[in-house]
């Protein structure tokens, strides 16, 4: 009997969980003989485990007959049961196709019958079964933003104040890693998890996941504990090295091991870039009905693993050497991986406001991003968004289907100037939506955490103050090439310039080390390519990053003499 079994008395109540935006679909009896090929039936006992939060899961279970409870421990220690799954239905999630460790516990709770499959053949029938695989995909990519939205997985503790709590939480929520933060600060239960783990306000910032507590673990660290792949992983030679995992890196990974050739994907933070932080993109081709960044990074990233790319995160490259046709990349931790062509897609790091006090609130009150993550804790707002580009206008709506009232500030005077109309026709008909013109934030104000924004009419100097909850700030981005300006020429503001402007456009930095003129996507040394919001000159839109990622890649070809 296990000793995380759901009590009897709760078993005999426990009701199947309806389902809820195709998360909890019922197998057919054909769907069930495709995956029956490569499994075997087995019966299943009350009390059974068939997956334990913290460890991975190595087989996907279809449930023939009888029940199984997916549970969590609450913050006391308690079994909390989440969903209850019978006949038809299949366990997991997300983490489970991309060889996580579980943010669940599966347990049965009335007697019966699964099909056991191996982890392995689930994901060679979603790479080659279209009805199969996108049921299976959908129902993970809705548990794994429920599990996100419910707080469970892991428990950050520490203060607000703290520069390594922020960078925890940045970590989860880009990666999307189901997680909840407790603040030192202000939060009476972050206290009470300390005594029950015996742990002191020194040790943190903590992460505690299954029992196991990680004393302010580096990002590499975490990503290990996870699941996630990290550069200790990594091969030491490689066709190709994309720096970025971003829509341009992934497209890049993409169709280079689809190609056949032996790609890693180098990513600094989490995989999707600028457009993972995005809550629903709609005007992507293919998706009328839009699709949120993460999840767009979520399935081009296991479209590129399905081909045999591999993708590292916590993966920060700090230099560029290339000698006889091969280049060199240097970690940040001093690891090295060798390429035969690099891809250069990092995309751009956000700008910050030049208020004072700003950065004292980044992480609480203070966001560059607009998810799920971030919309939990803005409560009911009300939000201000300073920004008028596609961005600004996705968090605007986004946010104002949660919160009472949204602010959108703009220095301009016309967000025709700068947003898509698809998006200005929404917030112009959206209710709980304000637009400023002609403004600018002068004064962020709170305690623990920010609660007041002041703005200035640019045009009258009149100032007003706006009790928020958030202030999210959308006003571009620059470039992260620093690292490369004594090894890639770049323009005046940073980016990449490619082809024959890469060698003639008055771009400044390193010299030119072309024999040739650069084709279109690369740089002044051959063998390097730029794509996506990093190149000088570049369509600021996913489509478009996807498309250079992809035409780099035929490129590359090219060079290889292929």
């Amino acid at each position: 009997m296990s000793e995380v079994m759901v009590d009897q008395r709760e078993s005999d109540a426990l009701v199947e969980t309806p389902d809820v935006y195709g998360a909890y679909p019922r197998l057919s009896d054909d769907e069930v003989a495709t995956l029956e090929a490569g499994g075997a039936r087995r019966t299943i006992d009350t009390g059974e485990v068939l997956v334990r939060e913290g460890e991975r899961a190595d087989y996907f279970f279809v449930i023939l007959s009888g029940k199984v409870a997916v549970t969590t421990l609450d913050d006391a220690g308690h079994r909390r049961v989440l969903r209850v799954h019978g006949p038809g239905r299949f366990l997991g999630e997300l983490g489970d196709l991309e060889g996580q460790a579980a943010f669940y516990t599966a347990e049965v709770v009335e007697p019966g019958e699964v099909l056991v499959v191996p982890t392995e053949r689930v994901r060679a029938l979603v790479a080659g079964d279209p009805a199969l695989s996108d049921l299976i995909l959908r129902a993970y990519l809705c548990r794994r933003s429920l599990l996100i939205q419910e707080g469970v997985g892991l428990r950050i503790i520490g203060s607000c104040f703290s520069p390594d709590t922020v960078r925890l939480r940045e970590f989860a929520a880009r990666n999307r890693l189901p997680h909840r933060w407790f603040d030192l600060e202000r939060d009476a239960g972050a206290e009470r998890l300390l005594q029950r783990f015996g742990i002191t306000t020194q040790d943190t910032p903590v992460v505690i996941w299954g029992g196991a507590v990680l004393r302010n673990p580096s990002n590499a660290e975490l990503a290990r504990r996870v699941g996630l792949s990290v550069p200790d992983a990594t091969p030491e030679e490689a066709d190709v090295v994309v720096v970025g995992a971003g829509p341009a890196g992934l497209g890049a990974a993409v169709y280079g091991a689809s190609d056949g050739l032996a790609t890693v994907a180098m990513e600094r933070i989490a995989t999707g870039g600028q457009a993972g932080t995005s809550s629903r993109i709609e005007n992507y081709l293919g998706f009328p009905g839009g699709i949120s960044g993460g999840d767009l990074a979520e399935r081009a990233a296991l479209q590129a693993v399905k081909f045999g790319a591999r993708i590292l995160v916590s993966a920060e490259i700090v230099r560029l050497d290339s000698s006889d046709g091969h280049h060199q990349m240097t970690m940040a931790d001093g690891a090295t991986i060798v390429a035969r062509a690099v891809v250069l897609a990092m995309g751009a790091r956000y700008r910050k406001l030049p208020v004072p006090g700003l950065e004292s609130f980044e992480g609480n009150g203070v966001y560059y991003a607009a998810t799920v993550q971030e919309a939990l804790l803005c409560g009911t707002g009300p939000v201000v968004i300073v920004g008028g580009g596609n961005s600004a206008g996705q968090a605007a709506v986004f946010l104002a289907g949660r919160v009472a009232r949204v602010y959108v500030v703009i220095r301009g005077d016309d967000l025709r100037k700068t947003m898509s109309r698809y998006l200005i026709d929404q917030i112009e008909r959206h209710p709980r939506v304000t637009v400023r013109s002609c403004t600018e934030v002068r004064e962020v104000h709170g305690d623990d955490k920010l609660r007041e924004v002041v703005v200035e009419d640019n045009r009258t100097g009149e100032r007003e103050s706006i009790q928020t909850r958030a202030l999210f700030v959308f006003i571009g981005a620059d470039p992260h090439t620093s690292w490369l300006a004594d090894t890639i020429r770049l323009d005046d503001r940073g980016f990449v310039p490619t082809g024959p402007a890469a060698l003639y456009s008055g771009a400044s930095g390193a010299q030119p080390h072309a024999p040739r003129q650069p084709m279109m996507l690369e740089t002044n040394r051959t063998g390097v390519f730029a794509v996506g919001d990093v190149r000088s000159g570049s369509v600021k839109r996913v489509s478009s990053a996807v498309g250079e990622g992809s035409m780099a890649i035929r490129q590359i070809h090219e060079y290889f003499g292929n």
